[in-house]
Parts: C-alpha cells; sequence; structure tokens
C-alpha cells in the first residue's frame, strides 16, 4: 500500500515539474513565466522530497527533507516577487495581450516603493507603461 502512495505522489510531483517546464515553453511573457515555474516547481519538488522523507524513514534523511522544504516553500515565492519587481523596475515588457497595468503610475522610481495612490508620485519619477495604445494595436 505504501508504493502505490508513494508512486501517485511522486507522479503528481514529476508532473508538476514537467507542466513547469512546458510553462515555460508556453507562456507569452516574463512575468506568466515566473509565475508558473515558482509555483509549479516548489509543488514538485516539494512532492519529492515528501517521497524522499517516506522512502527513507532514517530520522536525519526525513529532517532534512521536510527542512529543505520548508526552506523551499518560504524562499521561492520571495524569490520570484523580487525577480518579478525587479524586471518590472528596469521596463522588461509585459505580454502584447495584457490589458491592465495594475502597476503603470504607482512604482516611485527614487525610492522603489509602490504607491496606493497614483496622484502622491510625480508622473516623471514613475515608470512609464511598457507599451503604449499604439504599439498594442498594431500587433
Amino acid at each position: 500500500m505504501i508504493e502505490i502512495i508513494i508512486g501517485l505522489i511522486s507522479t503528481i510531483g514529476a508532473l508538476s515539474i514537467l507542466f513547469a517546464s512546458i510553462g515555460i515553453l508556453r507562456m507569452p511573457d516574463f512575468y506568466l513565466r515566473l509565475s508558473v515555474t515558482v509555483k509549479a516547481s516548489t509543488l514538485g519538488v516539494g512532492l519529492l522530497l515528501v517521497c524522499a522523507a517516506i522512502v527513507f524513514p532514517d530520522v536525519s534523511v526525513t529532517t532534512k527533507a521536510i527542512a529543505i522544504f520548508f526552506f523551499l516553500l518560504i524562499t521561492a515565492p520571495i524569490a520570484g516577487h523580487m525577480i518579478a519587481r525587479s524586471a518590472y523596475f528596469i521596463g522588461t515588457p509585459l505580454w502584447k495581450g495584457t490589458i491592465v497595468d495594475e502597476l503603470a503610475g504607482m512604482y516611485n522610481k527614487e525610492t522603489h516603493e509602490l504607491e496606493s495612490d497614483p496622484d502622491r508620485i510625480d508622473p516623471k519619477e514613475a515608470i512609464p507603461n511598457i507599451a503604449s495604445d499604439d504599439e498594442k494595436q498594431e500587433d
């Protein structure tokens, strides 16, 4: 019975990592690729670590697998967020099919902070929308 559970969990983990790699190829822009990769690979690696902890019931292996999974679960979303934030700051273009850029005009270049009220930011300090309306209509 335990072999079936391990097989099922490891298959789901491997499929999750496969979906993450397919997502890198299929998603149209950097931000969507990053989102898919961080979420699916964290789930996949976490499930494979759970399988390793079950297969090797030694306390040292189980403790290491749980510690790695915990560290990955905490650091991967934060790293993904910081990478996306820095990519937005340097002007990595959004997908041409992006309808709304919710951060347009709210990112202060001087302090590197997001403001909830776009009227508080000087338009000269704000990062402009990456694609203008003319560019969106051409595509």
